[in-house]
């Protein structure tokens, strides 16, 4: 049922193309109050936020917000996301999301989906969700991460090439069918401390997908189409006046 996951927002202070991100004011408030906010719209049972810089621990204990302390080492979320399950001493069995502190337009059914993906399956060890691809060049974009999944939703393939291909028609012909995977995870914390103890594995490295460590070790995952769409992270300055017009506008106010 709702509440039985927990949300933790990774959120480093390092950004190689805007550094601070999660303190870019947007509308007033810190990107990462606006995230914050989103994640306790969903039916979390705690949402906590791990940084590993003592600005944005107190920028959100000053929102109101749990925060914890995490190593500056960490090479990914999820190994920021494990250091907190150990520290909070969580289960095996319980669950946790991944939600990325750079995305203030995320909708918090999003959150409930890719848990409920969990809750619904004893046997999925991570959850994830992806949107239809939309053109021939999303589908040729390498930072477009595609995904393609068996009959039971379970992930096969994540990649930056496009797939699938459409024997006859190239890729333009499989857009109908390709999937554009989105970052967010939902994690039984067993699966997330034994993905975090691996090192990076070969696919992993060689295409910069960090959730293809999980499929080379034989792990399971459950890929869902989103049941809203996202209104795209702050990646760059030029998303900044966007997202700001989003958040200002009447169907985001928190």
């Amino acid at each position: 049922g709702p509440g039985q996951f927990r949300v933790v927002v990774p959120a480093r202070f390092g950004s190689t193309r805007l550094p601070g991100k999660p303190l870019l004011v947007l509308a007033g408030r810190p990107m990462i109050e606006w995230v914050y906010q989103r994640a306790r719209r969903s039916s979390a049972l705690q949402v906590l936020i791990a940084t590993d810089d003592v600005r944005i621990l107190e920028a959100a204990r000053g929102f109101g917000a749990q925060a914890v302390m995490t190593a500056a080492a960490h090479a990914s979320g999820t190994d920021r996301i494990a250091e907190v399950a150990r520290l909070e001493g969580w289960g095996a069995s319980e669950i946790v999301v991944n939600v990325q502190g750079d995305e203030p337009l995320l909708p918090e059914a999003l959150i409930d989906q890719v848990a409920g993906l969990l809750l619904s399956r004893s046997d999925a060890q991570l959850a994830t969700l992806s949107v239809p691809i939309g053109s021939p060049e999303e589908m040729r974009d390498p930072n477009v991460v595609k995904v393609v999944s068996d009959l039971s939703q379970r992930a096969l393939y994540f990649s930056r090439a496009p797939i699938p291909w459409d024997r006859n028609a190239g890729a333009t012909g499989a857009v109908t069918l390709a999937q554009r995977h989105l970052g967010i995870y939902a994690y039984r914390v067993g699966a997330l401390l034994q993905l975090a103890a691996q090192l990076p594995t070969p696919l992993e490295r060689l295409e910069k997908l960090e959730q293809l460590r999980a499929l080379e070790h034989g792990m399971d995952i459950r890929v869902a189409e989103a049941v809203a769409t996202p209104g795209g992270d702050v990646n760059a300055a030029g998303d900044i006046e966007r997202v700001e017009a989003l958040l200002a506008s009447e169907r985001f106010r928190l």
